[in-house]
C-alpha cells in the first residue's frame, strides 16, 4: 500500500493509537517514514520490533516495544544492545519467557543493562509457559516488571491472525 493509502486507511478506523507490529516493522525501508507521517497525522502510535534492528530512526513520539530475545528462541545472538541505550522513559522492553532458563537470563540482561526503573515485560510464551507460575517467580524475586500474556490468543485462540 502507498503511504497515502495507509493513511487513509488508518483514518477510517476513527481511532486515536496506531500500533505497527508483525514481522518486523524495521526490516522495511519506509517504515520509519510511515511512523513520522502517523505521529503527524496526530496518531498515538506505538512500534513492536524485534529487537534486531537499529531504532535510532524511530521518531521520539514513537512508544517502542523492543524485544530482548531469550535463549530459548534460538534469536539472542540478534539481539541489538545498543538500542536499550536509545530508548526513552515511555518505551517498553519485552522479554518472551518459556522456561526457567529464559527467566534468569532476562533478569540477568536487567542487571547488565541498568534496565531496572525501565518499563519491563515478561511475556510467557503461549503453549509452553504457564503464565500464573511465571507471575509466581516474578513476585518470588520482587521483580518490578509487567507480567503480560498475549490477550489476542486468550480472546480468540492462538489459530486466529489479524485482519
Amino acid at each position: 500500500m502507498t503511504l497515502p493509502r495507509i493513511l487513509k486507511k488508518t483514518a477510517s478506523f476513527r481511532i486515536p493509537l496506531v500500533e505497527v507490529t508483525g514481522g518486523e516493522p524495521l526490516e522495511q525501508e519506509a517504515t520509519p517514514s510511515l511512523l513520522k507521517a502517523l505521529v503527524r497525522a496526530g496518531y498515538s502510535v506505538m512500534l513492536e520490533t524485534n529487537g534486531a534492528h537499529d531504532v535510532s530512526r524511530v521518531p521520539r513520539a514513537v512508544l517502542k516495544v523492543v524485544d530482548v530475545k531469550c535463549p530459548s528462541s534460538g534469536r539472542s545472538m540478534r539481539n541489538r544492545w545498543s538500542n536499550l541505550c536509545r530508548l526513552t522513559g515511555q518505551d517498553e522492553v519485552k522479554f518472551v519467557i518459556s522456561n526457567a532458563r529464559d527467566y534468569r537470563y532476562a533478569k540477568a540482561v536487567i542487571r547488565r543493562h541498568r534496565l531496572a526503573g525501565k518499563n519491563l515485560i515478561f511475556s510467557p510464551l503461549w503453549g509452553r509457559m504457564s503464565p500464573s507460575l511465571l507471575a509466581s517467580w516474578v513476585l518470588r524475586d520482587r521483580l518490578r516488571v509487567r507480567v503480560q500474556v498475549q490477550l489476542h490468543k486468550v480472546l480468540w485462540g492462538s489459530a486466529r491472525r489479524g485482519r
